[in-house]
C-alpha cells in the first residue's frame, strides 16, 4: 500500500511540475506579446516623429526662400 502511494506522491509531484512549466511558458509568452507590441509602438511613433520632422523642414524651407525672394 505505501507504495501505491509513494507512486502516486512521484506522479502528482512530476504532474504539478508539469503544470507549473505550463504556467511559465504562458507568462513568458505574454510577456513577449507584450515586448512586442511595445517595439511596434516605438516603432510607429519613431515614423510619426520622422514625419512631423520633415513637414517642418519643408516648412522652413518655404519660408526662408519666400524670405529670400522678397528681400531681394
Amino acid at each position: 500500500m505505501a507504495a501505491i502511494l509513494a507512486a502516486f506522491g512521484r506522479g502528482g509531484a512530476v504532474l504539478a511540475l508539469i503544470l507549473l512549466i505550463v504556467a511559465l511558458l504562458k507568462q513568458l509568452i505574454v510577456l513577449v506579446g507584450f515586448l512586442l507590441a511595445l517595439i511596434k509602438f516605438a516603432i510607429v511613433i519613431a515614423f510619426v516623429v520622422m514625419m512631423v520632422m520633415i513637414v517642418l523642414a519643408i516648412v522652413r524651407e518655404r519660408s526662408r526662400r519666400k524670405r529670400e525672394a522678397a528681400g531681394t
